[in-house]
């Protein structure tokens, strides 16, 4: 199986593809990016891969749409979870366009141009912490990008309390 580039960085004379190129890109079509991650993920799954996670990362990069981070107990897990997914990806015709990291076993790195997959050992997991780099800022972080970094409060009119209707004091005298 071949893969077709896209015409717009010409590199070379080639700028059209052939009809097993096509047939190539049709196959690819066929699976939306939502549908890979989650064969990607029942995948991983199935070679008991823990902690799987499945970011949305549309609107904040343009170099994919999904990430799916897992982790296996050892590099010989890690190794099987990835020949897991790239053989399940194969069953529907996706091939991934790169592969890095497979040998060391650490961290695997797997490109299907609109999902990339990170299969991780726990210790290199907890020092890259992928998953709070790419998750959605939390309420109070996009309160202080609001404010530009200012620790003040925004300047709103706020509503006085109402004022208490003032009475004579009256203190008791306790007597003995």
């Amino acid at each position: 199986m071949t893969w077709c580039r896209p015409p717009w960085p010409i590199t070379s004379a080639r700028t059209s593809c052939t009809r097993s190129d096509a047939l190539t890109i049709a196959i690819i079509k066929s699976v939306t990016p939502l549908q890979l991650s989650r064969l990607i993920a029942n995948a991983a799954a199935d070679k008991k891969a823990r902690g799987i996670v499945r970011l949305d990362i549309r609107q904040k990069s343009s170099i994919a749409d999904y990430f799916v981070i897992c982790e296996g107990d050892t590099d010989r897990q890690v190794r099987a979870i990835t020949d897991s997914i790239v053989e399940a990806c194969q069953a529907k015709g996706v091939r991934p366009l790169r592969t890095a990291g497979y040998n060391d076993g650490s961290w695997v790195v797997l490109d299907y141009a609109s999902v990339i997959v990170h299969v991780f050992l726990p210790g290199e997991r907890t020092y890259y912490d992928l998953e709070s780099l790419w998750k959605a800022p939390s309420k109070a972080a996009r309160v202080a990008a609001a404010t530009n970094g200012s620790k003040k409060a925004p300047t709103t009119k706020r509503a006085r309390p109402k004022a208490k209707p003032t009475r004579p004091s009256r203190r008791r005298v306790r007597t003995a």
